[in-house]
């Protein structure tokens, strides 16, 4: 199978649910990711970013983890991240004598804030799919699986999230995926099965993955991947697609409470509550603290819907100009860009534009949210047509509006605009 990159709407609307049984079940995409959008090297280059970053001592999201088969090694991370460098096309020998095995498997969470060119080549497929399926509302991630380990290091088990692996070679590799039905009736449970599952393979279904496949695997199918001897590289795209009530109890509701239950407004130590009298026992303690529950809940109620748009929007605005994926405050790629922006060479005939998939989008008279980041600013200068043509990836001259300047100089702190100044000698020069 090969179709248009990135997949269009129709793939999303037709090809794709009629394909995974409405979005439920795995399903193989032959060839659908050209080698220009991700490939092997684009990890090995996000490894390399992350080796400088630890050199330089900077903080950031993306984290390694090692193992030589089942067994994590934490204790080899530091040793990965500061060794001498591998020889070009000897990365293979090079994490075999830093692991003191033959197999072994790297894990990269967060790839994309490490990899300039995978956030952008596999942002393009991450919105066509917001485009036509939907948008995840806690964005999304890629974690890299490398290495030529005979099976993954979790075992068989099961996925959280809807995700696609996406295949990148050079070698083979074979996924057997299971039903949860299936997988509950072989195991009699739903935990992991580690060491031998050689009897479980032939009740799975195979697939055989090859360098730009990309294999749909729902959530709650129980899957592993097994190389065949030689060394390859994934990268799973997860879609975060949180339970609700998860997001009111770890999100909303705990901001609501701090905010409604704000104990600073009587004095750093708080009101305190009364002392009760001893004969009457714990009822006037617990009539107190529930007559003060009551009146909380009854403010957090009223305040509820504007404060869950108002955190939905942040959320959905910070993905959706972080080109799908999760916005993190210490991504290293956006930190590296907003460091490179100069903000005194945004002057009249400079030229700006906005890397592939971050997208620019205005959500009032003073914000606007660019690259996972919202920005104070005065945004009447950033018309509909000005906002497009940016978005498109176009490159703009800027104009002696001073206005407009001023814009994009404060967009710059978000590492999402590139900056060229302008070249042309001056008239005086002349």
């Amino acid at each position: 199978m090969s179709s248009a990159w990135p997949p269009g709407r129709t793939f999303w609307t037709d090809t794709f649910p009629n394909s995974t049984n409405d979005r439920t079940t795995p399903f193989l995409f032959k060839g659908i990711v050209p080698a220009d959008a991700a490939c092997a090297d684009d990890v090995l280059d996000g490894l390399k970013a992350m080796r400088r970053a630890h050199a330089a001592g900077t903080t950031h999201a993306a984290r390694a983890r090692v193992y030589v088969g089942e067994g994590r090694h934490d204790e080899l991370i530091d040793t990965v991240l500061t060794k001498d460098r591998w020889d070009e096309g000897a990365f293979v020998p090079w994490m075999q004598s830093l692991a003191g095995a033959d197999k072994f498997s790297l894990v990269i969470n967060n790839l994309e804030t490490v990899s300039p060119r995978l956030a952008a080549g596999l942002g393009a497929f991450l919105g066509s799919l917001h485009e036509g399926w939907g948008v995840p509302i806690g964005g999304s991630e890629q974690v890299a699986f490398a290495g030529n380990y005979a099976g993954t290091a979790f075992g068989v088990h099961e996925g959280a999230e809807d995700a696609f692996l996406i295949h990148l070679g050079p070698g083979t590799k074979l996924f057997y995926c299971w039903s949860a039905e299936t997988y509950v009736r072989l195991t009699g449970s739903k935990e992991p099965v580690l060491g031998d599952y050689q009897h479980l393979l032939e009740h799975g279904e195979c697939f055989v993955l090859e360098p730009g496949d990309a294999l749909f695997l729902p959530r709650r199918v129980f899957h592993v991947g097994m190389q065949q001897d030689t060394f390859s590289v994934s990268v799973a795209t997860t879609l975060y697609t949180f339970p609700v009530d998860r997001v009111l109890r770890l999100s909303v509701l705990p901001k609501l409470l701090d905010a409604v239950l704000d104990e600073s407004t009587d004095g750093i130590f708080g009101k305190p509550s009364p002392m009760h009298a001893a004969g009457d026992g714990s009822a006037p303690a617990a009539r107190c603290l529930t007559e003060r529950a009551h009146a909380a809940l009854d403010t957090i109620g009223r305040q509820l819907e504007s404060a869950i748009a108002e955190h939905v929007e942040n959320l959905w605005e910070s993905t959706r100009s972080n080109g799908g994926w999760e916005p993190l405050g210490n991504d290293l790629a956006r930190i590296q860009a907003a460091g490179a922006f100069r903000p005194e060479e945004v002057l009249p005939g400079a030229t700006v534009s906005i890397p592939a998939p971050y997208q620019l989008r205005v959500t009032g008279a003073q914000q606007a949210f660019l690259r996972g980041t919202a920005v104070i600013c005065d945004t009447s200068p950033l018309t509909p047509d000005l906002v497009a043509t940016l978005n498109a990836g176009t490159p703009l001259v800027l104009p002696h509006s001073g206005a407009l300047r001023s814009a994009i100089t404060a967009l710059g702190t978000t590492g999402g605009i590139l900056l060229s100044p302008d070249t042309t000698p001056s008239e005086a020069a002349a």
